[in-house]
């Protein structure tokens, strides 16, 4: 019987290219960013604050609390544990500016001993000659008979407007912004309905889902981000704090909560939280074990975090790749300066966000998310096309920890050499490049064959649907048919099915006997083109002529209905015709069909070959015209 499947037609708005107006879009806004980052630094503080205290806004409405009453009484509690915050940081710097000179006695000891330690032509003691070098050549080269010139000061009569510049203003400014935040968020959180419904109205009502998904999305997103990472900073910082107290650096309050503030700051975070207790306890300690036991505690602390706490606590994540959050750091660093940094990453969320849903916004996500850009089956080709055996290899024994061989080879392999044929087709693909990827095909098939006997041998022997069965499959009429084929004959294997692969060369009338159709029950004709030529289709007769009792299949694959080639960016790929399968039949196929999971049910059943039809026809009687016109 045959089967048909269709695949969907192409869906609109398929995958976005980079365009240069976009390209110059992001240009303009970034240098939009940069000259107004008084407005949009503020501005962007509010909004991820917001994100931070929605959650606990609205917990605190259902507990039947007003709006307003829940948006001051948490925004309170939040600036006021900044303020708090603020304040301890700022007389914790204050006291250890007073105590710097008291450590330069220890550190010129340590630089000293450390000279000692390294003899004459060691590193410190190469660095202090050339420091002292470059001293004398600067006082030689200053003229030595000039009196030095008498500083002189001009002194300016100051008034009530020069005070309010010089030192009013100054102070005014940062809590004008503070304040200015402050009230934003207030204002975004009693007004978040009407902010939510206006954003809506501006990207679009005809496409409600999509909209609420971003906003869900991007609010979840940022607001889980920003209080578990504040959450792991915490659980981070405390000990860090206590240890450094027990150790004996100075000031351990003040660099546990500028650990807390660092750790922010993506990968390099630690690193730069570490660097100042470091420094501080190489000045303040007569020997090395300060310096020791303070490292030892970042080290501990750190992968205690990594590898314990965090995993255990980000139950999703921030849906960014870790190179981009590198990137964003640095391009939002050099934007807004140091809040850049620390902002970097909740931002980028959002703009991935908005790009995982919003077309218009799609190079976000392709740029900076953490979802494969290309489908499995797009970048297997690829890598084929480029000749790349070992990645090939490396992804197909890679998705094997989560697929079986026959759902592999359904949604990745053979997708890829549909690709190839298509390209074969429309002439891209040259002889050269066709043999070459038929080559890496094979290679990674070879690889999967290992696997799956070394898999075979290491399980328990189980019940398997084509145990007893014998196939020998062959390609249509092509390398890539023969990859198809050998494919085929790997998914019977896996089966438990005795199947031999042959390539299509062996169809020849004087190379038939190759096939040992004796020692097979079914054989197996393998497509890749979605309309094979009768011409080659008739080797089902002429096969089942020399065997009677050969039952002979025909597959003709084309890409499963599931894959939607514009999700992936690829060309749509046409379907194999109903038409094409019953001619097939017609020929004396025993079935016709176009997926492995189809050939696999067909192979299965146990039923008499068909026969050969019969296309001996009667030889029309010819009457001659001129014979037609002599009167009776």
């Amino acid at each position: 019987m045959s089967e048909a499947s269709f695949l969907p037609p192409p869906q609109p708005g398929g995958a976005s290219r980079i365009t240069m107006p976009q390209l110059a879009t992001v240009v303009a806004v970034a240098i939009v960013l940069f000259v107004a980052q008084d407005v949009f630094v503020p501005l962007a503080i509010a909004m991820l604050i917001t994100f931070a205290l929605s959650p606990l806004v609205t917990a605190m409405r259902r507990r039947g609390l007003p709006l307003l009453w829940s948006v001051l009484i948490v925004v309170a509690l939040a600036f006021s544990l900044i303020a708090i915050f603020s304040f301890v940081v700022a007389s914790q710097l204050a006291q250890l500016a007073q105590n710097l000179p008291i450590f330069q006695a220890n550190i010129i000891h340590k630089v000293e001993s450390l000279k000692a330690t390294g003899g004459e032509h060691g590193l410190a003691s190469r660095l202090s000659d050339m420091i002292s070098a470059i001293n004398t050549e600067i006082g030689a080269a200053l003229p030595s008979g000039i009196e030095k010139p008498m500083p002189v000061e001009v002194v300016q009569s100051s008034n009530a407007l020069a005070f309010l510049e010089n030192l009013v203003i100054p102070l005014i400014s940062p809590i004008a912004t503070v304040g200015l935040v402050i009230v934003v968020v207030i204002f975004m959180l009693l007004e978040r309905e009407d902010l939510r419904d206006r954003f809506i109205r501006l990207v679009g009502t005809n496409d409600l889902y999509r909209t609420t998904q971003v906003l869900e999305e991007a609010g979840g997103r940022v607001a889980n981000y920003l209080l578990v990472q504040l959450l792991v900073n915490t659980i981070y910082a405390v000990p860090i704090g206590i240890g450094l107290y027990f150790i004996g650096v100075p000031n351990a309050a003040l660099w546990g909560m500028l650990t807390l503030i660092l750790r922010f700051v993506p990968y390099i975070g630690s690193v730069l939280a570490a660097a100042f207790p470091l420094f501080l306890a190489f000045a303040v300690s007569p020997d090395w074990s300060a310096v020791l036991w303070t490292g030892a505690l970042f080290a501990v602390v750190e992968l205690v975090t990594s590898n314990v706490i965090e995993p255990w606590l980000y139950g999703s994540r921030t849906g960014v790749s870790p190179l981009a959050i590198i990137v964003a750091a640095i391009f939002w660093t050099f934007l807004w300066g140091p809040l850049g940094l620390i902002l970097s990453t909740p931002l980028t969320v959002c703009l991935v966000v908005l790009g995982r849903h919003i077309p218009q916004f799609a190079l976000f996500d392709i740029l900076f998310g953490d979802e494969p850009v290309l489908a499995p089956h797009a970048k297997l080709y690829q890598r084929m096309l480029a000749g790349d055996a070992m990645e090939a290899t490396f992804g197909a024994t890679e998705a094997l920890e989560e697929l079986d061989v026959v759902d592999y080879h359904q949604t990745a392999m053979v997708p890829a050499l549909l690709l190839a044929q298509d390209d074969s087709e429309r002439g891209v693909l040259t002889a050269e490049q066709q043999a070459r990827l038929a080559t890496v095909a094979f290679e990674v098939v070879a690889d999967l064959q290992a696997e799956m006997e070394a898999e075979r041998d290491a399980v328990t022997e189980t019940p398997l649907p084509g145990l007893g069965l014998r196939f020998r499959v062959v390609g249509g009429r092509s390398a890539l048919d023969d990859v198809s084929a050998a494919v085929l004959a790997q998914v019977l294997q896996a089966e438990g099915a005795a199947a031999e692969f042959s390539p299509h060369l062996d169809l020849a009338p004087s190379r038939l006997a190759a096939l040992d159709t004796d020692n097979a029950d079914c054989l197996l004709l393998c497509y890749l083109d979605h309309r094979p030529a009768r011409a080659s289709l008739l080797h089902i007769r002429r096969i089942k002529r020399a065997a009677p009792h050969l039952r002979v299949g025909v597959v003709i694959l084309q890409m499963p209905p599931d894959l939607v080639d514009s999700a992936s960016g690829l060309r749509h790929l046409q379907a194999v015709s109903p038409s094409k399968l019953a001619e097939a039949e017609d020929i004396g196929a025993d079935f016709a069909v176009t997926s492995l999971e189809a050939a696999l049910e067909a192979a299965w059943q146990r039923e008499a070959p068909k026969p050969v039809p019969d296309t001996h026809k009667p030889t029309p009687r010819v009457v001659s015209r001129r014979r037609s016109k002599i009167p009776a």
